[in-house]
Parts: structure tokens; sequence; C-alpha cells
């Protein structure tokens, strides 16, 4: 029998630098008439137990994530990992390590910008988190940024100092790319690649496949249609997971960050394809 239905395969919570609690992205998944939801908040697993309970009450399929900070070379490249054994206790050090590396580089910022004369502290950033438990990034530091007057949104904090190239831009210090897809493999998960599209590297496809990727995320909220489509024949040729997902953050001062619940994805079948690849791996 077909599966049917839609999966929306990457979102944020408050664990990592969503603006909603996991069990409410859950129910916003619901009323977008999404089947799944995949939780990745950012080098963490810690929004995943309460949204996969939630999942529970309102029978929506909800699929366990993460998404590493990781390096190829000079550029920072985010991997998505999916149904990886949350009980592992090397995993969890890893993770742990990953989200040190976040922590040391949110510094490194925060040091670049009072060089430029603008004095946020990270205070101000836990501050702009709406849970301080959750994994602190740049989003939150933009945030502070916002509620300081420096900047009226988002995208007008990356572009002038967040993101690659800008004036505070500080790269992470982490885990390269494919030792971080060995660990995924090891922790009975599978590995996709987020958003290519946004690194502007597809020469670094080919790479990522020696490397042992397992799917590229063709579908995302900031593809163009010809890059979905470019990135959905690449993944196919070589054999890999094709998948999708809004990228879903929330919405910050009216700006939404990536996407809608929903706005990208792909079908259910493709994340059954998902978790029998990783059951397959831990047979």
């Amino acid at each position: 029998m077909a599966v049917r239905g839609r999966a929306d395969l990457h979102a944020h919570t408050t664990a990592s630098d969503g603006m909603y609690a996991p069990s409410e992205v859950v129910r916003r998944a619901k009323l977008a008439g999404l089947s799944a939801i995949a939780i990745t908040d950012h080098d963490t697993i810690a929004g995943v137990d309460e949204a996969l309970a939630t999942g529970d009450e309102l029978a929506i399929s909800v699929i366990p994530g993460a998404e590493l900070s990781t390096v190829t070379g000079s550029a920072d490249i985010h991997v998505l990992a999916y149904y990886t054994d949350n009980n592992d206790s090397l995993w969890l050090e890893r993770l742990a390590w990953i989200g040190n590396a976040r922590d040391r580089r949110n510094e490194a910022i925060l040091h670049k910008l009072q060089e430029l004369g603008i004095g946020i502290t990270m205070s101000e950033v836990h501050e702009a988190g709406a849970d301080k438990k959750g994994s602190v990034g740049r989003p939150h530091i933009a945030e502070a940024l916002i509620r300081r007057g420096v900047v009226s949104d988002m995208n007008e904090a990356f572009a002038h100092y967040l993101g690659s190239g800008a004036q505070a831009y500080v790269q992470v210090q982490s885990v390269s790319t494919a030792e971080a897809l060995i660990w995924i493999r090891e922790a009975g998960g599978v590995s996709v690649i987020a958003h290519p599209g946004l690194y502007g590297r597809d020469e670094l496809l080919e790479q990522w496949v020696r490397d042992g990727v397992q799917g590229i995320e063709a579908f995302h909220s900031d593809h163009t249609v010809q890059d979905a489509e470019r990135y959905r024949v690449f993944a196919e040729g070589q054999g890999l997971l094709i998948t999708g997902g809004s990228d879903f953050h929330g919405e910050r001062n009216g700006v939404s960050y990536h996407g809608a619940l929903g706005s990208s994805g792909v079908e259910l079948a493709v994340a059954e394809q998902l978790r029998r690849r990783a059951a397959s791996q831990r047979s």
C-alpha cells in the first residue's frame, strides 16, 4: 500500500533557535495538514522527546532529528541527522562537543561586535531566546541586535553582521563534515546535506558523496525551482535520498526566518525511506 501524505523534514524549536516549543511546533504541523514533521534543532536532540509525546497525542508522525554544524574546508555546512539512537552515550557526547563549539563561536561574534562599537552581552543574547535551556546561535544574537535597535529585522542582521562574509561573521570551529557523517552512521542515523543551495559550493557535492552522505535536501524554502531540480537530479543520479523541508523557525518581529511549516517538504513516503534506511543499518 502506498504511503500518502506530506512531510516537512526540517523544523526548529525553542530547544535551539526556533520561536515555538516542540509541542507547539507539532501542533502547528498538524494544523498545517502535515502527516509528519521532523524536529531538527541545531546540535541538540533536547526537543525530541516532547515532540514525540505530542505527536502521539495528535496522531501525527514525529521524526527525531538534529542539524549538525560542520565544516568542509572554509565552508560552514549543516548536516541533518535522522533516526539516530538518542540513548547512545557517545552520540550525546559528540552532540555536546559540537554545541560547545557553537558557544565558542557566539563569544567570538560578540567580541567582533564589540570591536564595531556594538556592546551586546551574552546575557542579552540569552534574554533574546524563548527557552534559556536551548542551544544559542546567531538568530538569538540577531534578536539582541534588533532589540538594541541596531538593525530592523533578522535579514538585515545577517546581511550586515552575522552572515557569511559580514562584519561580525565567525566560522564555527567544529567537526569536519566527513567526520560528522561517520558519527551519524555510528549512531545508527541517516545523514542528509541541508540546504546546499545556500552554500554556493556545488563543487563539494561529489566530495560529500565520497565521504558517505546518504541524502540531499533538494527542496527547501530558500531554494529556487531551478535549485531544487538540480539537486534532485544530482541525488537521483548518485542513488541518494531526496529530502525536503521548510527549515521552520517561526517569525521574529513579523519576518519569517526561512519558511512556514509545510511551505517546502516531500511526500510521506520519503520519511518512511529514512526510517527504513536507519532500521537496516542497525540490523
